[in-house]
């Protein structure tokens, strides 16, 4: 059998794309040990790392919110909040390169930060902006998908509907 060679920009394209899967299939489990926790986190920043080396904002932007939701995920507020601070600041300075859904996912990774910390004003506001946004889809499937994800984890007592 003869072996597969990749170029560099090649593998890291799979890289980050297995380690945005591998972290999907943590974060979508019901129940993780702590060790799942921690792998959960590696591979978010891993998959963010080999997202950086291919070169585009629009993969660093999407990597930076994968990386929000599961601090989010994991109760850690201001780690969440960091990394979707990050999310937001690289879409604003890229938005040519953004496509409609990249900005209502930016605003929930807010939203679902400051759900995180307790500071249920800020969390609604941002819950808001981020429907608003993800009205604004203009593909059926991306603004169905937006909006399952918008409902799905725990918004630690903010209502979402």
């Amino acid at each position: 059998m003869e072996e597969k060679t990749y170029t560099v920009s090649q593998a890291h394209l799979f890289f980050a794309v297995d380690y945005n899967t591998q972290t999907w299939e943590l974060l979508e489990k019901a129940r993780r040990t702590e060790d799942e926790n921690v792998r959960m986190i590696e591979y978010a920043h891993s998959s963010l790392a080999h997202w950086r080396a291919t070169g585009t904002a629009l993969r660093h932007q999407r990597g930076e919110w994968l990386l929000s939701r599961v601090y989010a995920a994991l109760g850690e507020g201001k780690q969440a909040m960091k990394h979707a601070y990050l999310c937001v600041e690289i879409m604003q300075s890229n938005k040519a390169e953004m496509q409609d859904f990249d900005f209502a996912f930016a605003f929930e990774a807010i939203a679902r930060a400051h759900a995180v910390l307790g500071e249920r004003a800020d969390a609604e506001r941002f819950l808001q902006k981020a429907k608003e946004a993800g009205e604004k889809i203009k593909q059926d499937e991306d603004r169905e998908t937006f909006f399952a994800e918008l409902r799905s984890g725990d918004w630690n007592g903010v209502q979402v509907a």
